[in-house]
């Protein structure tokens, strides 16, 4: 039996949130807003805190700098129950951090500063403890400096040998960054990025297409985040549909994607069929957008059990 329900390795980031962003006051003036928060966010960070809140025993695989900013996910990490044991720190390492200005219908623009994301590195003697999962998520292939130099694969032949699930999630805007994706995608269960991402790697328009291109590349199957159009999943099988995204009021879309992964998770961990995997993925991203913040709207398996039962979709 595995030691963790879910492993996530990859992107976490600092995030100070404010709502509704209006416009950039001029010179040195102010504007008045409703809402700050403080998030942990990125591919690796919101879907284990939205995992752990979800009841998956949960290991934070990343690092952050030794500032007050990687204090604070530190100390967010652990108020959720994740495990940071294999979490880095080292001197002269900044904490990835984000301030995010977020309009009435949930557009984000964002200042991000890149830092431990891409120091962090996985060496052999961790390389046990982060594959004992259940799942293994990798959020961040092409943030992740030190990793995405073929370290990440070497973790994720190691998972697949030991029995894991694996699940991947990118940081793409053309096709200059397939190689660092490419080098993972045989070892990759669930390749679930947004379609964005996803075509600006392959160059291709139906989402149909762009599955089969990473099928081809060696996943096992796509789950394609489709923003307000829901999600496509389409796998080596041939097994291929399209869950709608659910009738909600918009506040955020800051990690919806991020908890998709984790929703998609806790469906593997459970044991649901692919179709109620996804759907369950898509009510934890909907819950997700309805508060300021990375898993803001989630708090529960129970509560996103019932949201995913009794919500309309679009």
């Amino acid at each position: 039996m595995a030691r963790y329900d879910y492993s996530s390795m990859g992107f976490y980031t600092y995030d100070c949130l404010g709502w509704p962003f209006t416009e950039v006051p001029s010179g040195g003036g102010t504007v008045f807003i409703d809402e700050l928060t403080l998030a942990v966010s990125g591919a690796g960070g919101t879907a284990a805190i939205a995992a752990a809140k979800m009841g998956l025993k949960t290991l934070a695989v990343s690092g952050v700098g030794e500032d007050l900013m990687g204090d604070w996910v530190m100390q967010r990490l652990q108020h959720f129950g994740v495990d940071t044991s294999v979490m880095q720190r080292k001197p002269g390492w900044k904490t990835s951090s984000s301030i995010v200005t977020t309009r009435r219908d949930g557009s984000r623009p964002a200042l991000h500063m890149k830092g431990a994301t891409g120091n962090f590195y996985v060496d052999d003697a961790m390389i046990p403890q982060v594959i004992d999962a259940t799942v293994l998520h990798v959020g961040g292939v092409g943030l992740m400096d030190a990793m995405d130099k073929g370290r990440t694969a070497v973790v994720m032949k190691a998972a697949k040998a030991r029995g894991a699930l694996t699940t991947v999630d990118v940081f793409a805007g053309s096709p200059k960054d397939l190689p660092a994706v490419a080098d993972v995608l045989p070892y990759t269960d669930y390749f679930m990025p947004s379609i964005e991402e996803a075509q600006a790697l392959c160059g291709l328009g139906d989402p149909a297409d762009t599955a089969k291109f990473f099928i081809d590349m060696g996943v096992k199957a796509c789950a394609l985040t489709l923003g307000g159009d829901g999600a496509y999943y389409h796998d080596r099988d041939g097994t291929k549909f399209h869950i709608p995204a659910f009738d909600i009021s918009v506040k955020c879309t800051c990690g919806c994607g991020d908890a998709f992964n984790a929703g998609f998770a806790v469906g593997l961990v459970k044991g649901f069929s692919p179709e109620d995997t996804v759907r369950f993925a898509q009510a934890t991203s909907a819950l997700n957008a309805t508060g300021l913040g990375s898993q803001a709207g989630v708090t529960s398996f129970e509560h996103t059990l019932n949201f995913m039962k009794t919500t309309k979709t679009r």
